[in-house]
């Protein structure tokens, strides 16, 4: 969660482009970042893989008015709707993009190529059909907003009281660089997000690079086994609740048009 979802990219900028207020150009070379390369595969009327630009475009000719984020993991569907084949595959890239005005998803496969030390990325999606229904568990920015807010702070007093890794002076410094790295960067969202999502996606990722400190800094003063499950069962719904939120965040566009 530290890092912003390719799914994330695509749907944003995606609904900006749809809602006129980026480019096409703009759109497609801030979804790329910094891959080498996107195509879409699969799309009617296309025999072979087009640029995103392209595919953009005839997703707006297919009736597409809106892009969704699904963040999926084992157990849990998170803004998927269907057919299985579907989400076995958002599954399996722990990530999906869902269309909204025609019963189209996209499913990022990223490949890596050239030798160490001059990598890069390619991305394909891949087009497949889903099915039209409400995506699986994912909240309104306020319901997102309040859960984040009250598991973060039932997380952090269980990661205090296991001296923990990640809820000390080093988590507050980790998450002190990822904000000067973000304000010297991106916007946060597409141009055409309330900011009431803004405010929520950076809290899921705050709360997301938290919980990756504190994975990724040791056991700190959990020692035992079960200080050890302890904090596995504190991280584990606050990890679920962050991703809740960051779909909730990045659909919020979509969400809106519907309750209009």
């Amino acid at each position: 969660m530290l890092s912003e979802p390719r799914s994330g990219r695509l749907a944003a900028w995606g609904n900006a482009l749809l809602a006129g207020l980026v480019s096409p150009d703009e759109a497609a070379s801030t979804i790329v970042g910094e891959d080498a390369v996107h195509r879409v595969e699969g799309l009617p009327g296309e025999l072979a893989p087009v640029g995103l630009t392209l595919a953009l475009g005839r997703l707006r000719t297919l009736g597409v008015t809106g892009l969704r984020v699904a963040l999926p993991a084992p157990g849990h569907p998170l803004g998927l709707s269907g057919p299985p084949e579907f989400n076995a595959r958002a599954m399996d890239a722990e990530e999906a993009v869902i269309c909204y005005g025609a019963a189209f998803g996209l499913v990022p496969e990223v490949y890596e190529a050239g030798p160490d030390g001059d990598v890069h990325v390619e991305v394909v999606w891949h087009c497949l059909p889903v099915r039209e229904a409400p995506p699986a568990d994912v909240p309104s920015l306020g319901e997102a907003e309040r859960e984040l807010a009250e598991a973060l702070h039932e997380a952090t007093e269980v990661l205090s009281r296991l001296d923990v890794a990640g809820s000390g002076p080093v988590a507050e410094a980790a998450v002190d660089a990822y904000r000067a790295r973000a304000e010297r960067g991106r916007e946060v969202l597409a141009p055409g997000y309330p900011p009431r999502a803004v405010r929520v996606l950076e809290l899921a990722r705050r709360v997301g690079l938290l919980i990756s400190v504190a994975y990724d800094n040791g056991h700190g003063g959990a020692v035992s086994a079960s200080e050890m499950a302890a904090r596995a069962q504190a991280l584990r719904p606050v990890e679920r609740t962050a991703r809740r939120a960051q779909v909730a965040a990045y659909n919020s566009v979509v969400e809106q048009r519907e309750m209009r």
